[in-house]
């Protein structure tokens, strides 16, 4: 079992990710901090030196290296479904699901967080329904799809499970 996290920034994929996968006792992978792990540098720094091309680069080698991984949880970075390459790969052996919020919920959770290379500048929530727009059919392709807009993360993780019939470690059968 591979579940791969997608969705926009701010949804929820990085800590719903270690949770998720603490719950049902895989290892968990934060693409974007496998990506500065092996850079040297941190996501917008990336940015700053390769711009978008050299961190999509970074980011498709690794979504290759990781596509026959099992028993693990992913979160990727936001654009990472925009690559078929990519898609293919993380769904080898794996299920996608997106995670979801309102541009207004994305805005407040991410706040005035400057890690953001593609909100860089003014009119953060007219940039965020752009990129939204642009990525929908990307995102549409995922095999589930959960709004985070009024979850915590426990609610949002108890839905995946749910949702794709999963069993938490510790759990056990009865009957």
């Amino acid at each position: 079992m591979k579940i791969v996290l997608t969705g926009f920034m701010g949804t929820g994929k990085t800590v719903v990710g270690a949770r998720l996968a603490e719950q049902l006792g895989l290892s968990f992978v934060d693409l974007d901090r496998l990506i500065e792990e092996e850079a040297g540098l941190k996501v917008t720094e990336v940015f700053a030196s390769e711009g978008e091309a050299g961190f999509r680069r970074r980011e498709r080698e690794l979504i290759a290296a990781l596509a026959n991984r099992r028993d693990c949880v992913i979160a990727t970075g936001g654009g990472a479904v925009l690559d078929a390459e990519n898609v293919h790969n993380l769904k080898l052996g794996g299920v996608i699901v997106c995670l979801r919020a309102e541009p207004g919920v994305i805005l407040q959770r991410i706040g005035t967080d400057d890690r953001r290379p593609l909100l860089e500048g003014q009119g953060r929530l007219a940039r965020i329904r752009e990129l939204l727009e642009m990525r929908a059919a990307a995102y549409a392709r995922a095999d589930l799809s959960i709004d985070t807009s009024t979850c915590n993360v426990e609610e949002v993780v108890d839905q995946i499970v749910l949702r794709l019939c999963l069993k938490p470690v510790g759990t056990r059968e009865t009957g």
